[in-house]
């Protein structure tokens, strides 16, 4: 699983599949009818596989479910796009609001699972409506209010869905002005973050009240090194990898930050990274 990850580390999934969109419930009631585990995955920007791997089937949304179309002021994404594919073609067409994702390295899906965002933007801004296959495998449009959009959730993993397709209603604006402004933002992300190495982006979401690279950088964390698993020395709320982190250096390094941050400062770091398989 390190070529289907951001952060380049874990060991195998048992099976694998990436899959046209209308082969994923198929694979799903197989799963079922063997008893088969499964996980489904996007880009693997905001994952954690174990060195050991994954026992089951992994189902990577990706490259044969990634069309994007434009029509009027509506993109009509399938879950595997990149978002920031989705990003460039509102741009192409002079469509603003989605400027803010632009530099998000996930998938359309998982961006919606968690409304994804960054610098002041989140799906839930922009999401229409999205089509989830439910548990019981069946389809099912789910409306922005049933999307239920909070900060780094919605109401897709309870349903224990997969999204299919999502519908971005965004508005007209100047072309030059949408690229000046992701120009902008892609620079800001660059001087700011680690993007030169590995990582899953912001590991920790924020606590209420709080910056988590902030709590990190006060607790004297900034640089903190498990083997080759590091607290960026450029964004506090950034683990990277060095180039040889394991699975585990990297658990152990965010275990470590959230128990000194929790016994410094009384405050609870929550990972945004999702975790797969034994640790």
């Amino acid at each position: 699983m390190s070529v289907h990850t951001t952060f380049k580390v874990g060991g195998p999934a048992e099976y694998f599949a990436c899959p046209k969109r209308e082969q994923i419930a198929d694979i799903i009631a197989l799963c079922k009818k063997h008893e088969i585990p499964w996980h489904v995955i996007g880009n693997g920007s905001n994952l954690l596989v174990a060195d050991e791997g994954i026992p089951g089937l992994v189902m990577e949304i990706g490259r044969e479910c990634a069309q994007v179309a434009v029509l009027g002021n509506v993109i009509k994404a399938q879950a595997g796009a990149l978002l920031s594919v989705a990003a460039a073609k509102a741009a192409e067409h002079g469509l603003t609001g989605m400027e803010f994702a632009s530099g998000i390295p996930g998938s359309v899906g998982g961006a919606v699972v968690m409304n994804a965002g960054a610098y002041g933007g989140e799906m839930k801004q922009i999401v229409t409506k999205a089509t989830v296959l439910t548990g019981d495998g069946a389809e099912k449009e789910l409306s922005l209010e049933e999307l239920d959009f909070g900060y780094r959730h919605s109401s897709i993993p309870q349903m224990h869905g997969i999204v299919l397709d999502v519908e971005f209603t965004l508005l007209q604006g100047d072309p030059e002005t949408i690229r000046e402004q992701m120009a902008k933002l892609r620079r800001q992300r660059s001087e700011k973050q680690p993007l030169e190495y590995p990582s899953a982006g912001s590991t920790f979401k924020r606590p209420q009240g709080y910056f988590a690279g902030k709590l990190i950088q006060d607790a004297g964390l900034r640089g903190y090194r498990v083997g080759d698993a590091q607290i960026s020395e450029k964004h506090c709320g950034f683990v990277i990898n060095r180039g040889n982190a394991t699975a585990a250096q990297i658990h152990q390094l965010i275990r470590d930050v959230q128990e000194k941050v929790k016994e410094q400062f009384g405050v609870e770091l929550k990972t945004e990274v999702r975790f797969l398989g034994d640790f």
